[in-house]
């Protein structure tokens, strides 16, 4: 019997998938080897796909030849590579379809699939809407309210209650409020929160030294697992854009902005060139649309969008 897997466990197959193609393209890069495992040992969701993304693609190099006559029409200069990642895209499909992984929704209680949005009404009068590709599980008691932001991007507006904090968790770093409105997005590489409305206070006791931050509306701040700490400041009225379907970036790196773009495309977006990914992005995006918000992004960084199956879009230099 084939299961339908959930769609957070899409979002860690496409990922997976990147890794693989990535860490073969760059198998001598250290720096690269060193994020994808801070990005596998982020949760056993993310080990359990890698595991099952290598053990199909290894499946499927033998089958490959074969496989490449489907592919033709989509991929033309250099084909050998092409072909090798179309080949390894299939790898992901194959995992999706028969290596689920049903943990991160059975820890949830509310999720959202690609593209999907969803409001949600708590027992204490806040709301929380979850951006595409997202997840929450709630906890709460008489002493706190307590919300752990498992996957994805969520905007928080929150009832006042001095006597019960508002607490949003990414692993280990903490947001804090007793009332205001806020927006908290993970990755791979850490936690950003910015505040519409209100105050935040941001902690990370887990790494030394202990980071502490206090966030006023317009502010927010980026906090990667390592402990780096990066403050913006911009109109409140920016804050978790994505809400009107908008993407709005101020210097951010591409692979960042890219990853946002992903929460919205049903394929698999790769970024072939790690250099490429560095660059800084500044402009404002229409989330309706993905492919086209990618290729313009691309198109002002001298870069390209290649279509190497019809479920794999690739960014690289010409």
């Amino acid at each position: 019997m084939v299961i339908k897997p959930d769609r957070s466990q899409e979002q860690a197959s496409k990922e997976a998938t990147d890794w693989l193609i990535l860490l073969q393209e760059e198998s001598d890069d250290p720096d690269l080897r060193q994020r994808f495992e801070t990005w596998r040992r982020e949760s056993p969701q993310n080990a359990a796909a890698w595991n099952a993304t290598k053990r199909v693609s290894h499946m499927i190099e033998a089958a490959a030849p074969i496989a490449t006559e489907r592919w033709r029409p989509f991929v033309a200069g250099k084909r050998r590579r092409a072909l090798r990642i179309a080949a390894l895209a299939v790898a992901a499909g194959l995992a999706l379809l028969f290596v689920p992984d049903a943990l991160l929704q059975i820890r949830s209680d509310y999720v959202t699939g690609t593209a999907q949005t969803r409001t949600v009404r708590l027992d204490d009068g806040s709301s929380v809407v979850l951006a595409p590709n997202s997840a929450i599980a709630v906890a709460y008691s008489e002493k706190e309210r307590h919300v752990d932001l498992l996957a994805g991007e969520a905007f928080f507006e929150v009832a006042e209650n001095s006597a019960r904090p508002f607490r949003v968790m990414a692993r280990e770093i903490r947001a804090t409020v007793v009332g205001t409105m806020f927006d908290m997005s993970r990755n791979g590489d850490g936690a950003t929160i910015a505040v519409e409305h209100g105050a935040v206070r941001v902690d990370y006791p887990a790494v030394s030294p202990p980071v502490t931050e206090r966030l006023d509306p317009g502010q927010s701040v980026r906090v990667s697992w390592t402990g780096e700490v990066a403050r913006r400041i911009g109109p409140p009225s920016q804050v978790a854009a994505w809400r009107r379907r908008q993407l709005i970036a101020q210097d951010q790196p591409m692979r960042d902005v890219i990853d946002q773009l992903r929460r919205y495309y049903r394929g698999t977006i790769i970024v072939a060139d790690r250099a490429l990914g560095d660059r800084p992005v500044t402009g404002i995006y229409n989330l309706t649309d993905p492919v086209d918000a990618l290729r313009g992004i691309a198109h002002a960084h001298g870069a390209t969008v290649r279509q190497i199956t019809p479920w794999v879009l690739m960014v690289s230099r010409p």
